[in-house]
């Protein structure tokens, strides 16, 4: 297995080293050709061609490559190998190797056994030559000699030799004959000379072979006791002799055996012979003799034995001690290694005769090296051994044990690797299984999400439908609070099944964002509205404060936004019980250095006067205000909007111990918190992945009894306000339509506060009113007087009122004394109408207006309208503007409405006929694709997707395809279109109404045709949304 795993490994860095070359020369030449290298001539445009199609060649190298590598993972790499193809694999690998370590041992242990041969080659041949080199140079000297006795003995007469002058010149130069240990002079007597011979040298020759025969020590050597030597024809007595073999003189050389041979073969050859080892005279020791003839005259080189013979005069020996010789030899030479020298006469090859050495060690190995000594008769050779026996090949045991040992690791690894790829294999696969299983378990929670979400989103539809119903009806007080409190508990109930889907999407990965036009400040207008009946309970002021700079159209999910602040805001109206909750919006680029923003916690600059905890800290680390991150979020497109939102709340702050498990979902600061206000705990959670979705950050500081302040960014896109579009502005926002009403108008607001009064100003200003700002009333009433401006309306902050009884007295009968003007409009601001003391001096005079906060556009305008008297002086209570847009849109519409819950019926046609709409009811899917089978005269269709026998999904399928087959038959003039009304392509919109939010239900929705999706329960505000795509207002000027 590992052997293709390896293989498609080295395919893939193969491709990629081949690829970067690729590149590497397409670079190169792409800028040769583009500096004009091969374009600029006729040859060089055929060169360009030429280096085209190279380049072309160049390139499906690669392809090939990569064809490879697909079919090895086509065929190859996807099919394991057996575990019993591996396991062989590897025996080969370690028998192998194994063997391969044993041959490499054997190889380095022949090879060091050839070295240690060289090595006693060399060492014995060396010994070799200096042995045959120096006998050589004494037989030379030798034969120097016989030539020497030949002219001043025998060529002299008297002799210029004797014994004494022999002995002393012998004695001299024995230093250039290195190996003889004496030299000896015979000379050839006849027997007719013999009397004569022995008379004038005065000694009896005497006879050799008895010494051979019977040898003596040298101790007991007597000359004198040998015998004199036989009658023969001739003689070879010595006269000459060197002091070291005296005593030799007067023997017959021709009596003894080794001697006569040596004697004749020498006269008859002229040459220097060589006797044969034997054991010298009174030493005993074993030596040779080498001879040479001494003749009369000079012979020419082409004379015959007999003549030499007969021209002999004498004989010159030279004796050789070989044992002692060698030895002396050997010492001379130093060496490392001390190795045994033999030395062998080999004349005879059956019976060699051993000159010197000793058989003290044997270990098989020898070297023979041959010796020449100049007779061609005789052989010798020198025979060398080691002394010890060889050692140990260390270097062959240690590095043949290493190459097996790391083959064996090599194994070992590729055997880990192969056990390891195996287990990656069936882990990959388990975890395949699991990956299915978990998938197949998302799949199933999410089914269960959605039916569950349907199943209690169902019967809350049918009992919040109902209530809604029941509230259009004549009710007393009590049963009108009994039902909002029952509304209210159904709502809750309703949000938090929303929070539970958004915490399983979030998991899931599923949460998608929209992409649409809203309007920032109306948004956050509606959720002022949400909270506005909490804050005034309490007592709390809640107020928003949008910087100029921020666009008044986005595009982004605001829905998604508006989960983000409700989520805030909904923790800072639990938790705070005094002072105030603040929210206020600007451009990231804005508090780049603080500029002209008030974040500081001084009690004289906040909302309320209470102290707050420091904004800043919570936007100290996030990376859009690092210079990177900056660089990033502008640069990179003009359109994109970062905004940064911060709520800012004077209640109890979150515990140091606790701040950072937050953002943790299902996480509560305590179980008391818990009880006293109850939630999930998952409303940070999705509120801080929601802001990674937008692209943003999450923040916050805290301190304990002081209060909260969290901040996010979000980036947005920047919309084009002239869109001809109906937008979510136009029906949340009465801001566009009451500012017409309102211009030229200039408004006196008195307040202590200057952040209190920026806000303020805020809101006025949103409605075309120019706003003056003064912080007392005595200030108020100056700037009314001047007359440089006419005040149309003063709004006194309830605390600036309520501070002095007399002074407020004062400020009303001032108004009324204005000469010349009329009387601005008093308003009180508050945030309480039992908070709210109107002073008895103001009763019977123009008693001021209370304007309940917070602060909103369609809110401050309505209350504007009624006490000025301008424009429409109705009071419309919020979600007044949709019910209105919506009668307008669905007056007189057929709206067909399926499913298969009787009170779901009931109640969505309940809603659509409270707009105007005419409805029709059917409880199933093949009903709908019966009464929408053209020709028909419905103008929509709330269908259901959950019901049995046939599901809404199936039926929008089919209602679409009778429509396409209609359509296509018309326009190929097979079906009239005057049958069908005059419609050439039916297509009736039908929008899902189902209480599951699934992100799956709305792809489904999308592929099987359906326009668009309504959640139950109705909305009046996405109800409109989805409708007012296909239908056009029935009246114009509907919402003047």
């Amino acid at each position: 297995m590992s052997v293709f795993h390896v293989f498609g490994f080295g395919l893939k860095v193969g491709h990629m080293l081949w690829m970067l070359c690729c590149w590497i020369v397409s670079v190169i030449s792409m800028n040769w050709y583009l500096s004009g290298g091969i374009v600029t001539d006729t040859k060089a445009g055929l060169l360009g061609e030429v280096a085209n199609m190279c380049l072309k060649w160049w390139e499906k190298v690669p392809m090939n490559i990569s064809k490879i590598r697909y079919h090895y993972y086509q065929y190859i790499g996807s099919k394991r190998v057996r575990k019993t193809w591996w396991k062989g694999l590897l025996f080969t690998w370690v028998v192998g190797w194994t063997i391969g370590s044993l041959w490499i041992l054997w190889y380095m242990g022949s090879h060091a056994s050839e070295k240690r041969k060289e090595t006693l080659a060399s060492m014995c041949d060396e010994r070799a030559r200096m042995l045959q080199d120096q006998f050589n140079v004494s037989m030379n000297h030798i034969q120097a000699m016989s030539i020497l006795i030949s002219t001043f003995h025998h060529g002299k007469y008297p002799s210029a030799i004797d014994q004494k002058t022999f002995a002393r010149y012998t004695e001299r130069t024995a230093f250039e004959r290195p190996l003889t240990s004496g030299v000896a002079y015979a000379v050839r007597v006849l027997h007719s000379e013999k009397e004569q011979f022995e008379k004038q040298q005065g000694w009896t020759i005497k006879r050799m072979d008895t010494l051979e025969q019977n040898q003596v020590h040298k101790n007991d050597y007597a000359p004198e006791a040998l015998e004199p030597s036989p009658v023969q024809e001739e003689y070879a007595p010595v006269i000459f002799a060197q002091d070291t073999v005296r005593h030799i003189i007067s023997y017959d050389m021709l009596s003894g055996k080794e001697d006569r041979q040596n004697v004749l073969r020498a006269r008859e050859s002229g040459k220097g012979v060589l006797t044969a080892p034997f054991r010298l005279l009174k030493t005993n020791r074993l030596g040779v003799i080498l001879t040479f003839a001494v003749y009369k005259r000079d012979l020419p080189s082409n004379v015959t034995p007999n003549e030499r013979i007969q021209a002999t005069d004498g004989y010159l020996g030279g004796i050789f001690h070989i044992e002692s010789l060698v030895e002396k030899l050997l010492q001379q030479l130093a060496s490392k290694q001390t190795i045994l020298v033999n030395v062998y006469d080999t004349t005879n090859q059956l019976h060699p005769i051993s000159m010197y050495g000793s058989n003290v060690s044997d270990d098989g190995l020898q070297h023979i090296s041959s010796l020449s000594f100049g007779d061609p008769l005789r052989n010798h050779e020198m025979r060398c051994r080691f002394k010890h026996k060889p050692p140990w090949p260390w270097l062959a045991i240690t590095t043949s044990f290493g190459i097996l040992v790391i083959a064996l690791l090599v194994g070992y690894i590729f055997h880990a690797t192969v056990n390891r790829i195996a287990k990656v294999e069936d882990d990959f696969r388990k975890m395949m299984e699991l990956k299915k299983q978990a998938e197949a378990a998302d799949v199933a929670k999410s089914q269960f999400l959605a039916t569950v979400s349907h199943e209690i989103r169902t019967p809350m539809n049918g009992v919040l439908g109902m209530l809604h119903m029941l509230m259009d009806t004549d009710l007393d007080v009590t049963q009108l609070d009994y039902v909002r409190t029952a509304q209210g508990s159904g709502k809750a109930l309703v949000s938090l099944i929303n929070e539970v889907l958004d915490q399983a999407k979030i998991e899931s990965g599923k949460l998608e964002l929209e992409a649409v036009r809203f309007d920032l400040r109306a948004i956050l207008d509606d959720v002022l509205s949400l909270f506005s009946g909490k804050s005034q309970e309490k007592g709390v002021e809640l107020a928003v404060y949008i910087s100029d700079q921020v666009p008044d159209m986005l595009i982004g999910d605001p829905g998604r936004f508006r989960q983000i602040i409700t989520n805030l805001i909904g923790n800072s109206i639990k938790f705070t019980e005094k002072g105030h909750i603040f929210v206020t919006v600007h451009l990231v680029e804005e508090l780049i250095g603080s500029i002209d923003v008030e974040t500081e916690s001084s009690s004289k600059n906040t909302l309320s006067g209470f102290p707050v905890a420091d904004r800043h800290c919570s936007w100290g680390g996030f990376r859009c205000f690092g210079q990177d991150g900056l660089t990033n979020q502008f640069s990179s497109s003009s359109d994109l909007i970062n905004i940064i939102v911060s709520v800012e709340d004077t209640g109890v702050g979150i515990p140091l111990e606790a701040q950072s498990r937050v953002f943790t979902p299902f996480m509560q600061v305590g179980p008391s918190i818990s009880r006293t206000h109850g939630g999930t705990g998952i409303g940070l959670s999705i509120s801080k992945c929601l802001v990674g979705l937008m692209k943003g950050e999450i923040g916050f500081v805290s301190i304990p009894k002081i209060g909260s302040t969290f901040t996010f960014t979000v980036v947005f896109t920047n919309a084009s306000s002239n869109s001809n579009e109906l937008t979510i502005q136009q029906m949340n926002s009465q801001s566009n339509v009451a500012s017409s009403e309102f211009n030229g108008m200039t408004a006196l607001v008195v307040d202590q506060r200057p952040v209190r009064a920026k806000m303020s100003r805020y809101h006025i200003q949103r409605l075309g009113i120019c706003v003056e700002v003064v912080s007392d009333l005595n200030q108020g009433l100056s700037s009314i007087s001047s007359g440089n401006t006419t005040i149309n309306m003063v709004l006194v902050e309830q605390e600036v009122w309520d501070k002095d009884s007399g002074t407020s007295a004062l400020f009303v009968n001032n108004l009324r004394k204005i000469d010349g003007q009329v009387p601005p409009k008093l308003f009180i601001l508050t945030n309480s109408i039992s908070s709210c003391r109107i002073s008895s001096a103001t009763s019977g005079v123009s008693t001021p207006t209370v304007i309940m906060k917070p602060l909103r556009a369609s809110m401050l305008a309505a209350s504007l309208q009624r006490a000025l008297g301008v424009g429409n002086k109705g009071n419309l209570r919020n979600g007044d503007l949709p019910s209105l847009s919506l009668r307008n849109l669905l007056l007189g519409r057929i709206i067909l409405i399926i499913d298969d819950n009787n009170v779901n019926l009931r109640v969505a046609a309940g809603a659509l006929k409270k707009y105007g709409a005419e409805v029709v009811c059917a409880d199933s899917g093949k009903k709908a694709i019966s009464l929408l089978t053209p020709p028909h005269h419905f103008d929509a269709c709330f269908m259901d997707i959950q019901m049995p026998e046939m599901d809404g999904f199936e039926a929008t399928r089919r209602i679409r395809n009778m429509e396409r087959n209609i359509s296509n038959r018309i326009q190929h003039g097979e079906v009239s279109a005057g049958d069908s009304e005059n419609i050439q392509a039916w297509h009736v919109p039908i929008l899902a109404m189902t209480a599951d939010v699934i992100q799956a239900t709305h792809e489904e929705c999308t592929r099987c045709g359906m326009d668009g999706y309504v959640s139950k329960p109705f909305e009046a505000e996405q109800l409109y949304r989805e409708v007012s795509r296909f239908f056009q207002s029935t009246t114009t000027g509907s919402l003047e």
